[in-house]
């Protein structure tokens, strides 16, 4: 196992009804702006749980943080916000909304442009924040990571802000999302998994087993959360495991790929397409591509997770990627890019921008641009 230092601020206040605790756990002193995206938040019951809560309390909302949230938006977060004196931020939403208010809480602090934080690649300061949880997916609620959109150039790029003080999960606030909505929040948390564990085999049990919990857990509760009566249970079982994924906890020590992230970031800079959708595309493919670097770790995969063990390693190996590309289309995903209309053009532009950047992910760093290609040829 190698080196690592863990830390994790973010405390996590979970179940039914904890959205009432808010007064008790923002300082009474603070000027709080809230942070939303579109309406869902009065529909589901959520936004007057969330008002009712802080009654009394000195707060301005600001609304309309998009899905992959956009620094032309945020730009207008941060003007409003050192405007009105804001010294704390309530995101209220799901991964999007969370990740936007991670460059607010940094932009109220400098005297640039926001997107100068982006290109820097994290904040130097930042106004504290806390989140209740809307949508699980991202695992935004408790880690230090965000992706940011500019609309106008078609990019996107991840920065490291602040972990969130405290976030609330309630599971009764996800039984409103569309089905969609939950199978691409499912890919999202099964991939972010899959980059930490699919690596280099032998580096530590622990941190397999923790993983391979969480991918079994998913996988077992896929079906009962995308049907029409999810009960508290399963949802607790999903928004959990979605935050679990990605807050630095099973990563510990162990190499990291990011490559499939990467990619299926271009692709949504430049379609517009679901982040959890790219991610059940473009997987397939890295599996395809990278069998062999990763050959230890599939063998591993296919037999704790899917209980593939006859036949030839190579056999299994290919049983294995393509149970996974399965798992995918069970959600009532794509898996493929032609089926999005993605073709050859967008192909040449991730390429194009790899290059450019000159970006090397995976665990071996050897995900450049023309292996972006080779990935992406593997998934037409």
């Amino acid at each position: 196992m190698n080196n690592f230092i863990y830390h994790n601020p973010t405390k996590l206040v979970f179940g039914r009804g904890q959205i009432a605790r808010l007064p008790k756990l923002i300082p009474a002193d603070k000027r709080i702006m809230i942070t939303f995206g579109g309406g869902s938040v009065k529909s589901n019951g959520v936004y007057d749980q969330v008002v009712r809560a802080l009654e009394g309390r000195d707060f301005v909302e600001f609304w309309g943080i998009e899905p992959n949230p956009s620094v032309e938006t945020l730009r207008k977060a941060i003007a409003l916000g050192k405007e009105q004196k804001v010294d704390f931020l309530l995101a209220v939403g799901g991964g999007s909304v969370i990740d936007g208010t991670k460059l607010i809480a940094a932009g109220l602090l400098y005297d640039g442009d926001a997107w100068e934080i982006v290109l820097r690649g994290r904040a130097e300061k930042t106004v504290p924040l806390a989140t209740v949880l809307t949508i699980s997916a991202t695992g935004s609620e408790m880690n230090s990571g965000a992706v940011i959109s500019r609309y106008e150039t078609r990019e996107k790029y991840p920065f490291s802000g602040s972990y969130p003080l405290f976030s609330i999960l309630d599971p009764e606030v996800l039984y409103s999302l569309p089905k969609r909505q939950v199978a691409c929040g499912l890919s999202d948390t099964f991939v972010h998994v899959l980059e930490q564990y699919l690596t280099t085999p032998g580096q530590s049990r622990l941190m397999d087993r923790w993983a391979e919990g969480i991918l079994h857990t998913v996988s077992e509760i896929a079906p009962e959360a995308l049907s029409d009566n999810p009960d508290y249970d399963v949802m607790s079982e999903y928004m959990l495991s979605a935050t679990l994924a990605l807050n630095d906890m099973i990563r510990m020590g162990v190499r990291e790929d990011w490559a499939t992230h990467m990619i299926g970031h271009e692709i949504t800079a430049l379609h517009g397409l679901t982040h959890g959708a790219t991610l059940a595309i473009v997987i397939n493919g890295t599996l395809r591509v990278l069998r062999e670097q990763k050959r230890g770790k599939l063998l591993q995969y296919g037999e704790r997770i899917w209980g593939i063990t006859g036949g030839t390693e190579e056999e299994r190996i290919d049983r294995t990627i393509a149970a996974n590309e399965a798992f995918f289309r069970s959600l009532g995903l794509s898996t493929r890019l032609s089926e999005e209309g993605i073709g050859e053009q967008t192909i040449a532009e991730v390429e194009r921008r790899f290059n450019a950047g000159g970006w090397n992910y995976g665990e071996e760093g050897n995900v450049d641009g023309a292996m972006a290609r080779r990935i992406l040829e593997a998934c037409l």
